[in-house]
Protein backbone atom coordinates (compact mmCIF):
# COMPACT_ATOMS: atom_id res chain seq x y z
CA UNK A 1 0.00 0.00 0.00
CA UNK A 2 1.74 3.23 -1.17
CA UNK A 3 1.97 5.72 1.90
CA UNK A 4 -1.14 8.49 2.58
CA UNK A 5 -0.66 11.75 1.70
CA UNK A 6 0.77 13.28 4.97
CA UNK A 7 -1.12 16.32 6.09
CA UNK A 8 -0.82 19.13 8.41
CA UNK A 9 -0.66 18.45 11.92
CA UNK A 10 -0.43 14.97 11.47
CA UNK A 11 2.91 14.65 12.39
CA UNK A 12 2.25 16.92 15.51
CA UNK A 13 -0.38 14.42 16.55
CA UNK A 14 1.40 11.36 16.12
CA UNK A 15 4.41 12.34 18.18
CA UNK A 16 1.86 13.53 20.79
CA UNK A 17 0.69 10.09 20.89
CA UNK A 18 4.25 8.78 20.97
CA UNK A 19 5.88 11.43 23.39
CA UNK A 20 3.04 10.77 25.66
CA UNK A 21 3.38 7.31 25.79
CA UNK A 22 7.48 7.51 26.48
CA UNK A 23 6.89 7.95 30.04
CA UNK A 24 6.30 4.08 30.59
CA UNK A 25 9.37 3.80 28.38
CA UNK A 26 11.79 5.55 30.70
CA UNK A 27 10.21 3.47 33.25
CA UNK A 28 12.09 0.80 32.34
CA UNK A 29 8.33 -1.53 31.96
CA UNK A 30 8.97 -4.96 30.09
CA UNK A 31 6.16 -7.31 29.21
CA UNK A 32 7.10 -11.07 29.51
CA UNK A 33 6.99 -12.38 26.15
CA UNK A 34 3.83 -14.08 24.77
CA UNK A 35 3.68 -17.40 23.65
CA UNK A 36 1.71 -16.76 20.62
CA UNK A 37 4.76 -15.58 18.17
CA UNK A 38 5.69 -15.01 14.81
CA UNK A 39 6.42 -18.89 13.30
CA UNK A 40 10.36 -18.03 12.79
CA UNK A 41 11.32 -20.61 15.13
CA UNK A 42 13.94 -17.59 16.27
CA UNK A 43 14.99 -16.93 12.79
CA UNK A 44 15.28 -13.70 10.68
CA UNK A 45 12.53 -14.33 7.76
CA UNK A 46 11.42 -11.89 5.18
CA UNK A 47 8.26 -11.73 4.12
CA UNK A 48 5.95 -11.88 0.83
CA UNK A 49 5.74 -8.11 -0.94
CA UNK A 50 2.46 -6.38 -0.56
CA UNK A 51 0.21 -7.15 -3.15
CA UNK A 52 2.83 -8.88 -5.22
CA UNK A 53 3.84 -5.36 -5.84
CA UNK A 54 7.39 -3.60 -4.41
CA UNK A 55 8.37 -4.64 -0.63
CA UNK A 56 10.04 -0.56 -0.48
CA UNK A 57 8.63 2.77 -0.77
CA UNK A 58 10.76 4.81 -2.54
CA UNK A 59 9.41 8.24 -0.96
CA UNK A 60 10.24 6.44 2.48
CA UNK A 61 13.72 4.74 1.40
CA UNK A 62 17.17 5.56 2.33
CA UNK A 63 20.46 3.58 1.05
CA UNK A 64 20.63 0.08 1.59
CA UNK A 65 23.97 -0.83 3.79
CA UNK A 66 26.60 -2.89 2.35
CA UNK A 67 26.80 -6.40 3.92
CA UNK A 68 27.83 -6.15 7.93
CA UNK A 69 29.20 -2.71 7.57
CA UNK A 70 31.91 -2.95 10.76
CA UNK A 71 32.12 -4.93 13.87
CA UNK A 72 29.58 -6.58 15.60
CA UNK A 73 28.98 -4.95 18.69
CA UNK A 74 26.94 -5.95 21.89
CA UNK A 75 23.73 -3.23 22.94
CA UNK A 76 24.54 -2.84 26.77
CA UNK A 77 22.39 0.15 27.73
CA UNK A 78 19.99 2.59 26.67
CA UNK A 79 20.17 6.57 26.98
CA UNK A 80 16.54 7.78 26.92
CA UNK A 81 15.77 11.68 26.63
CA UNK A 82 12.70 13.04 28.22
CA UNK A 83 13.38 16.06 26.23
CA UNK A 84 14.26 15.34 22.55
CA UNK A 85 16.99 14.92 20.79
CA UNK A 86 20.37 14.51 22.77
CA UNK A 87 22.85 17.87 22.56
CA UNK A 88 25.42 16.57 20.69
CA UNK A 89 28.01 17.33 23.16
CA UNK A 90 26.38 14.76 25.37
CA UNK A 91 26.90 12.07 22.84
CA UNK A 92 30.30 13.00 21.94
CA UNK A 93 31.04 12.96 26.13
CA UNK A 94 29.31 9.98 26.28
CA UNK A 95 31.45 8.13 23.36
CA UNK A 96 34.35 9.41 25.06
CA UNK A 97 33.39 8.27 28.57
CA UNK A 98 37.01 7.01 30.47
CA UNK A 99 37.43 6.07 34.19
CA UNK A 100 40.44 5.60 35.47
CA UNK A 101 42.54 5.93 32.35
CA UNK A 102 40.01 3.26 30.89
CA UNK A 103 37.74 3.54 27.88
CA UNK A 104 34.41 2.53 29.15
CA UNK A 105 32.41 2.73 25.95
CA UNK A 106 33.15 1.03 22.69
CA UNK A 107 30.49 2.88 20.73
CA UNK A 108 26.68 4.85 21.37
CA UNK A 109 24.55 5.11 17.93
CA UNK A 110 21.87 7.68 18.43
CA UNK A 111 18.55 6.14 17.36
CA UNK A 112 15.35 7.60 17.48
CA UNK A 113 12.79 6.24 20.03
CA UNK A 114 8.86 6.19 21.09
CA UNK A 115 6.20 3.70 22.29
CA UNK A 116 3.30 2.92 20.00
CA UNK A 117 -0.44 1.87 20.59
CA UNK A 118 -0.87 -1.28 19.07
CA UNK A 119 -4.17 -3.74 19.35
CA UNK A 120 -4.35 -2.55 23.07
CA UNK A 121 -1.07 -3.06 23.53
CA UNK A 122 2.26 -0.77 23.41
CA UNK A 123 5.51 -1.27 21.16
CA UNK A 124 9.13 0.47 21.44
CA UNK A 125 9.90 1.00 17.99
CA UNK A 126 12.71 2.51 16.95
CA UNK A 127 13.74 4.66 14.07
CA UNK A 128 17.22 3.42 13.02
CA UNK A 129 20.23 3.86 10.38
CA UNK A 130 20.02 0.21 9.05
CA UNK A 131 23.93 -0.27 8.59
CA UNK A 132 25.06 0.84 11.86
CA UNK A 133 22.31 -0.39 13.80
CA UNK A 134 22.33 -3.66 12.56
CA UNK A 135 26.21 -3.82 14.41
CA UNK A 136 24.38 -4.28 17.54
CA UNK A 137 22.00 -7.23 16.95
CA UNK A 138 22.14 -11.28 17.36
CA UNK A 139 24.73 -13.21 14.72
CA UNK A 140 21.37 -14.34 12.93
CA UNK A 141 19.70 -11.20 12.19
CA UNK A 142 23.49 -8.95 11.61
CA UNK A 143 24.23 -11.86 8.88
CA UNK A 144 20.82 -11.37 7.14
CA UNK A 145 20.75 -8.83 4.49
CA UNK A 146 17.24 -9.03 3.59
CA UNK A 147 16.40 -7.62 6.78
CA UNK A 148 18.56 -4.36 6.12
CA UNK A 149 17.70 -4.25 2.91
CA UNK A 150 13.56 -4.07 3.43
CA UNK A 151 14.35 -1.78 6.67
CA UNK A 152 16.24 0.72 4.27
CA UNK A 153 13.26 -0.04 1.71
CA UNK A 154 10.92 1.95 3.95
CA UNK A 155 9.45 -1.47 5.68
CA UNK A 156 9.38 -2.08 9.01
CA UNK A 157 11.66 -4.85 11.17
CA UNK A 158 9.36 -6.85 13.76
CA UNK A 159 11.27 -8.94 16.30
CA UNK A 160 10.05 -12.35 16.56
CA UNK A 161 8.37 -12.07 20.06
CA UNK A 162 5.81 -9.42 18.81
CA UNK A 163 2.75 -11.39 19.12
CA UNK A 164 0.71 -12.52 16.14
CA UNK A 165 -2.01 -10.82 16.53
CA UNK A 166 -0.22 -7.43 16.92
CA UNK A 167 0.17 -7.60 13.17
CA UNK A 168 -2.53 -7.35 10.31
CA UNK A 169 -3.56 -9.36 7.45
CA UNK A 170 -0.88 -9.25 4.35
CA UNK A 171 1.69 -8.35 6.92
CA UNK A 172 0.36 -4.80 7.45
CA UNK A 173 0.94 -3.02 11.31
CA UNK A 174 0.00 0.79 12.22
CA UNK A 175 2.71 1.65 14.78
CA UNK A 176 0.38 4.64 16.17
CA UNK A 177 -3.00 5.17 17.45
CA UNK A 178 -4.30 8.63 14.84
CA UNK A 179 -6.59 7.90 12.44
CA UNK A 180 -4.43 9.22 9.91
CA UNK A 181 -0.83 6.58 11.16
CA UNK A 182 0.20 5.00 7.99
CA UNK A 183 -0.22 1.75 7.25
CA UNK A 184 3.44 0.16 7.01
CA UNK A 185 4.28 -3.16 5.56
CA UNK A 186 6.47 -5.83 7.70
CA UNK A 187 8.91 -6.91 5.56
CA UNK A 188 10.74 -9.02 7.70
CA UNK A 189 10.53 -10.96 11.19
CA UNK A 190 14.00 -10.96 13.38
CA UNK A 191 15.35 -11.17 16.89
CA UNK A 192 16.30 -7.46 17.63
CA UNK A 193 17.60 -6.20 20.65
CA UNK A 194 16.72 -7.84 23.93
CA UNK A 195 16.59 -6.43 27.43
CA UNK A 196 17.83 -9.43 29.37
CA UNK A 197 15.01 -9.59 32.89
CA UNK A 198 16.95 -13.01 33.75
CA UNK A 199 19.38 -15.67 32.28
CA UNK A 200 16.40 -17.60 31.02
CA UNK A 201 13.81 -14.71 30.07
CA UNK A 202 14.56 -11.75 28.16
CA UNK A 203 11.86 -9.39 26.40
CA UNK A 204 12.52 -7.18 23.29
CA UNK A 205 13.93 -3.74 23.80
CA UNK A 206 12.32 -2.61 20.52
CA UNK A 207 9.45 -4.25 18.99
CA UNK A 208 9.79 -2.95 15.78
CA UNK A 209 12.45 -1.01 13.96
CA UNK A 210 11.82 1.46 11.18
CA UNK A 211 14.34 3.78 9.16
CA UNK A 212 14.92 7.52 10.03
CA UNK A 213 12.55 8.12 7.06
CA UNK A 214 9.70 6.60 8.54
CA UNK A 215 10.55 8.13 11.86
CA UNK A 216 10.51 11.27 11.01
CA UNK A 217 7.05 10.25 8.91
CA UNK A 218 5.81 8.63 12.36
CA UNK A 219 6.29 11.59 14.67
CA UNK A 220 9.20 9.64 16.38
CA UNK A 221 11.71 11.91 18.20
CA UNK A 222 14.68 12.46 16.42
CA UNK A 223 17.92 10.85 17.63
CA UNK A 224 16.25 11.01 21.47
CA UNK A 225 18.21 8.09 22.30
CA UNK A 226 21.65 6.29 21.96
CA UNK A 227 22.50 2.72 21.90
CA UNK A 228 25.33 2.12 23.86
CA UNK A 229 27.78 -0.65 23.75
CA UNK A 230 30.51 -0.68 26.67
CA UNK A 231 31.94 -3.82 24.93
CA UNK A 232 33.69 -5.55 28.25
CA UNK A 233 32.45 -3.30 31.15
CA UNK A 234 29.63 -3.85 32.73
CA UNK A 235 27.37 -0.67 32.11
CA UNK A 236 25.53 -0.28 35.69
CA UNK A 237 29.11 -0.02 37.49
CA UNK A 238 29.34 3.62 35.26
CA UNK A 239 25.73 4.18 35.32
CA UNK A 240 26.29 7.58 37.78
CA UNK A 241 29.91 8.40 35.61
CA UNK A 242 26.69 8.45 32.96
CA UNK A 243 24.22 10.15 34.63
CA UNK A 244 26.67 13.18 35.38
CA UNK A 245 26.93 13.46 31.61
CA UNK A 246 23.26 13.07 30.62
CA UNK A 247 21.81 15.10 33.32
CA UNK A 248 18.26 15.18 34.76
CA UNK A 249 16.48 14.89 31.87
CA UNK A 250 17.61 11.85 30.43
CA UNK A 251 17.75 8.21 31.91
CA UNK A 252 20.49 5.42 32.01
CA UNK A 253 19.56 1.98 31.33
CA UNK A 254 21.09 -1.42 31.49
CA UNK A 255 20.13 -3.95 28.74
CA UNK A 256 22.83 -6.39 29.46
CA UNK A 257 22.02 -9.23 32.41
CA UNK A 258 24.53 -8.49 35.02
CA UNK A 259 26.02 -11.38 36.65
CA UNK A 260 28.73 -12.08 39.62
CA UNK A 261 31.82 -10.56 38.88
CA UNK A 262 34.22 -12.74 41.31
CA UNK A 263 37.48 -14.13 39.52
CA UNK A 264 37.53 -17.90 37.93
CA UNK A 265 39.29 -20.10 35.78
CA UNK A 266 39.02 -21.57 32.53
CA UNK A 267 40.87 -24.70 31.96
CA UNK A 268 40.15 -26.90 28.89
CA UNK A 269 40.37 -30.95 29.08
CA UNK A 270 42.93 -32.11 26.88
CA UNK A 271 46.42 -31.58 27.74
CA UNK A 272 47.52 -30.94 24.22
CA UNK A 273 45.04 -28.34 23.19
CA UNK A 274 45.34 -26.85 26.57
CA UNK A 275 49.09 -26.39 26.36
CA UNK A 276 48.30 -25.08 22.73
CA UNK A 277 45.76 -22.66 23.48
CA UNK A 278 46.30 -21.95 27.79
CA UNK A 279 44.23 -21.33 30.01
CA UNK A 280 43.04 -18.04 31.73
CA UNK A 281 41.63 -16.64 35.16
CA UNK A 282 38.18 -14.12 34.06
CA UNK A 283 35.64 -12.46 35.85
CA UNK A 284 31.89 -12.35 34.52
CA UNK A 285 30.65 -9.58 32.20
CA UNK A 286 27.46 -8.20 30.69
CA UNK A 287 24.94 -10.55 28.81
CA UNK A 288 26.73 -13.71 29.40
CA UNK A 289 29.68 -12.24 28.76
CA UNK A 290 33.48 -13.28 30.47
CA UNK A 291 36.20 -10.48 31.08
CA UNK A 292 39.24 -12.98 30.44
CA UNK A 293 43.03 -12.23 31.87
CA UNK A 294 44.17 -9.31 29.43
CA UNK A 295 47.60 -10.97 30.07
CA UNK A 296 46.22 -13.95 28.59
CA UNK A 297 44.40 -12.31 25.69
CA UNK A 298 47.81 -10.42 24.70
CA UNK A 299 49.84 -13.52 25.00
CA UNK A 300 47.15 -15.90 22.83
CA UNK A 301 44.92 -13.61 20.64
CA UNK A 302 45.83 -12.59 17.34
CA UNK A 303 44.49 -11.00 14.07
CA UNK A 304 45.83 -12.48 11.21
CA UNK A 305 44.90 -13.70 7.33
CA UNK A 306 43.51 -16.89 6.70
CA UNK A 307 42.08 -17.69 3.08
CA UNK A 308 38.53 -17.04 2.08
CA UNK A 309 37.51 -15.76 5.79
CA UNK A 310 40.00 -12.93 5.29
CA UNK A 311 40.81 -11.08 8.74
CA UNK A 312 39.90 -13.05 12.17
CA UNK A 313 40.61 -12.69 15.38
CA UNK A 314 41.48 -16.23 16.91
CA UNK A 315 44.01 -17.91 19.65
CA UNK A 316 47.41 -18.74 17.97
CA UNK A 317 47.14 -22.15 19.17
CA UNK A 318 44.47 -22.92 16.83
CA UNK A 319 45.14 -20.44 14.11
CA UNK A 320 47.56 -22.90 11.87
CA UNK A 321 45.18 -25.84 11.45
CA UNK A 322 42.46 -23.29 10.48
CA UNK A 323 44.52 -21.63 7.86
CA UNK A 324 45.55 -25.09 6.56
CA UNK A 325 42.27 -26.26 6.60
CA UNK A 326 40.58 -23.15 5.18
CA UNK A 327 43.54 -23.43 2.32
CA UNK A 328 42.44 -27.18 1.31
CA UNK A 329 39.31 -26.20 1.53
CA UNK A 330 40.38 -23.51 -1.68
CA UNK A 331 42.53 -26.01 -3.13
CA UNK A 332 39.42 -28.55 -3.49
CA UNK A 333 37.69 -26.57 -5.48
CA UNK A 334 35.05 -25.70 -2.58
CA UNK A 335 36.28 -21.73 -1.52
CA UNK A 336 32.65 -20.61 -2.83
CA UNK A 337 30.90 -22.78 -0.77
CA UNK A 338 32.17 -20.54 2.35
CA UNK A 339 30.68 -16.76 2.42
CA UNK A 340 32.91 -14.63 4.38
CA UNK A 341 29.78 -11.94 4.52
CA UNK A 342 28.37 -15.15 6.56
CA UNK A 343 31.24 -15.55 9.04
CA UNK A 344 30.27 -14.77 12.52
CA UNK A 345 33.38 -14.85 14.59
CA UNK A 346 35.95 -17.06 16.22
CA UNK A 347 37.32 -15.20 19.34
CA UNK A 348 34.19 -14.35 21.55
CA UNK A 349 34.30 -14.54 24.88
CA UNK A 350 30.98 -15.88 26.46
CA UNK A 351 28.85 -18.63 27.72
CA UNK A 352 27.31 -21.16 25.57
CA UNK A 353 23.76 -19.29 24.69
CA UNK A 354 24.66 -16.16 27.11
CA UNK A 355 23.71 -18.65 30.25
CA UNK A 356 26.28 -19.78 33.10
CA UNK A 357 24.61 -22.93 33.47
CA UNK A 358 25.81 -24.06 29.97
CA UNK A 359 29.49 -23.49 30.88
CA UNK A 360 32.14 -21.67 29.03
CA UNK A 361 32.04 -21.26 25.02
CA UNK A 362 34.74 -22.40 23.01
CA UNK A 363 34.72 -19.20 21.34
CA UNK A 364 35.98 -17.85 24.85
CA UNK A 365 39.33 -19.74 23.91
CA UNK A 366 39.01 -18.56 20.34
CA UNK A 367 39.68 -22.02 18.82
CA UNK A 368 35.80 -22.31 17.29
CA UNK A 369 34.56 -20.45 14.28
CA UNK A 370 30.86 -20.29 13.24
CA UNK A 371 30.43 -20.09 9.23
CA UNK A 372 27.41 -19.29 6.79
CA UNK A 373 24.89 -18.74 9.84
CA UNK A 374 21.99 -17.75 7.69
CA UNK A 375 21.55 -21.45 6.63
CA UNK A 376 22.55 -23.35 9.07
CA UNK A 377 21.04 -22.36 12.73
CA UNK A 378 20.69 -24.28 15.61
CA UNK A 379 18.33 -27.13 15.85
CA UNK A 380 18.78 -27.93 11.29
CA UNK A 381 20.68 -30.37 9.67
CA UNK A 382 22.22 -27.26 7.88
CA UNK A 383 23.31 -26.50 4.54
CA UNK A 384 26.92 -26.26 4.52
CA UNK A 385 28.40 -28.68 2.22
CA UNK A 386 29.65 -31.79 3.98
CA UNK A 387 33.40 -31.82 1.71
CA UNK A 388 34.09 -28.40 3.90
CA UNK A 389 33.03 -30.44 6.92
CA UNK A 390 34.82 -33.51 6.21
CA UNK A 391 38.17 -31.24 5.41
CA UNK A 392 37.50 -29.52 8.58
CA UNK A 393 37.44 -32.41 10.56
CA UNK A 394 40.72 -34.09 9.12
CA UNK A 395 42.24 -30.51 10.88
CA UNK A 396 41.29 -31.38 13.93
CA UNK A 397 37.64 -30.01 14.66
CA UNK A 398 34.68 -31.54 15.71
CA UNK A 399 31.12 -30.32 13.75
CA UNK A 400 28.15 -28.91 15.30
CA UNK A 401 26.06 -30.45 13.18
CA UNK A 402 26.76 -34.15 14.96
CA UNK A 403 25.52 -32.97 18.23
CA UNK A 404 21.87 -33.76 19.33
CA UNK A 405 20.87 -29.72 19.41
CA UNK A 406 22.58 -29.26 16.15
CA UNK A 407 24.58 -26.25 15.28
CA UNK A 408 25.76 -26.63 11.56
CA UNK A 409 27.78 -23.29 11.61
CA UNK A 410 29.92 -24.56 14.12
CA UNK A 411 33.48 -26.29 14.37
CA UNK A 412 35.63 -26.14 17.26
CA UNK A 413 39.18 -27.20 18.10
CA UNK A 414 39.08 -30.69 19.23
CA UNK A 415 42.71 -31.48 18.59
CA UNK A 416 46.18 -30.15 18.19
CA UNK A 417 46.62 -30.61 14.11
CA UNK A 418 49.85 -29.27 12.74
CA UNK A 419 50.78 -28.38 8.60
CA UNK A 420 53.69 -30.77 7.57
Amino acid sequence: MPPRPQRRGRRARAAAVLAAALAALVAGCTGEPSTQLQETNGSPVATPAPDGGSSGSGEYAVEAPDPQEGSALTADALILSEKGTLPEEVVEKVRGLRVKGQQIVEAALPISVGVASVNGKTLTVAAVDPGEFRRFTPPESRTADFVWERLAGGEAAVDVDVPKKLVGEGDMVTLGATEDTPELHVGAFAPLVDRRLTIEKSAPAFHALVNDKRGEQLGIPHHNALLVSTGIHVPSKYKKDFERIIGKDATFQALALELDTGMQSAILIGQNVSQAVGTFSYTNGPDGTINPDPQWVKEYIRTEEVPILGTVTCNKGYLPQLRAALQEVVDSGLADAINPDEYAGCYYPRYIARDPSNGLSLHSWGIAVDINVPGNLRGTAGEIDRGVVRIMKKWGMDWGGDWNYTDPMHFEMSSVVRPG
